[in-house]
């Protein structure tokens, strides 16, 4: 006969795979929603960004998407103190969290009408490898927030769900603004 508690462990890790499964699931389908929408929209390339168009908007989105790769350097800083993986730090204290849930929303926020804007002045391109890649990364990333969203809510699932969930999306912040802000800097 089986213990209770290696029924109610094994219950609780089947119910977190699945949980993981369908958070991963969720993501892929947003990311997959927004280059579905991305591709067969038709691209306005007039379409302004807070009333500036063409290359000003463009230089606007270089400078917004600076600003949010500092703010994402910022939050894997926070996440490395939180999770006591910054030398000789101490442990976090609790306006450390805060922080970086605050810097988080404000990050997202400033996303947003960058992402607006090239979706609906560009849609989902894939005339060249720098484009393809911008494109994509966009996608993904939203795809990847959504299930980080998700993620931080759960307690059931494993520890490092999270900090893999959250350097994705830095890794992928920064993937965009180099192929973005980054060649804007260099062509311009």
């Amino acid at each position: 006969m089986t213990a209770p508690n290696t029924i109610g462990r094994g219950g609780t890790r089947h119910r977190a795979t699945w949980q993981l499964v369908g958070i991963g699931l969720l993501g892929v389908a947003v990311a997959v929603t927004i280059y579905v929408v991305g591709r067969v929209h038709v691209p306005v390339y007039t379409f302004s960004l807070f009333g500036r168009v063409g290359l000003d908007a463009v230089a606007l989105k270089a400078e917004l998407a600076s600003i949010a790769l500092g703010a994402a350097v910022v939050q894997v800083v926070l996440a490395l103190w939180i999770y006591h993986k910054l030398p000789f730090a101490g442990s976090a204290p609790h306006p450390v969290r805060v922080t970086h849930r605050v810097v988080g929303v404000a990050l997202f926020a400033l996303t947003v009408p960058i992402a607006v804007h090239c979706l609906l002045a560009y849609g989902v391109q894939l005339t060249s490898l720098r484009v393809a890649v911008h494109s994509l990364a966009g996608c993904f990333f939203y795809g990847a927030f959504t299930a980080k969203v998700l993620l931080v809510h759960s307690r059931r699932l494993p520890g490092w769900t999270l900090p893999v969930a959250g350097g994705a999306l830095a890794v992928t912040l920064a993937v965009l603004w180099y192929t973005s802000a980054w060649w804007y800097y260099n062509t311009f």
